[in-house]
């Protein structure tokens, strides 16, 4: 066993999965992420246009399925989750590309975001550019 910490919380106008979209992408809003005041040293470097990797703890998300219908496509044969990115799988971490469009104390709004109102955040990683970039 081991201890994942909420480093923050998802703030968005997304109330319930059938609210949200498949993926960030695909229509999906504006959102504030609010970060715990222990975690703020960490915001230091992140700035307006940066895209990040945010990772979220899908706490809604049913731990005991091991296979979908990919993207709830009763058509599609049914799909071990490690194919797919359903929210549904035995340890729900949400993985989501974004580019930071406001820093705000702790609090950092960001673009594109299917995460629920009050999904816990645990985790940011910047996007890695070429090699002879980093």
């Amino acid at each position: 066993m081991f201890e994942v910490r909420p480093v923050g919380v998802v703030e968005s106008t997304l109330q319930r999965r059938e609210d949200a979209p498949k993926q960030g992408d695909e229509g999906a809003p504006e959102a504030w992420i609010a970060f715990e005041p222990a975690a703020a040293g960490a915001l230091d470097g992140l700035r307006v246009g940066d895209e990040v990797l945010l990772l979220t703890w899908l706490d809604r998300a049913d731990r005991s399925v091991l296979r979908v219908h990919p993207r709830g496509d009763l058509s599609r044969p049914l799909a071990g989750v490690f194919t797919t990115r359903s929210a549904d799988r035995p340890n729900p971490v949400g993985l989501h590309q974004v580019r930071i469009l406001a820093v705000d104390g702790t609090r950092v709004r960001v673009d594109r975001l299917e995460a629920l109102h009050g999904t816990p955040v645990i985790d940011v990683k910047p996007v890695l550019g070429a090699v002879e970039e980093r």
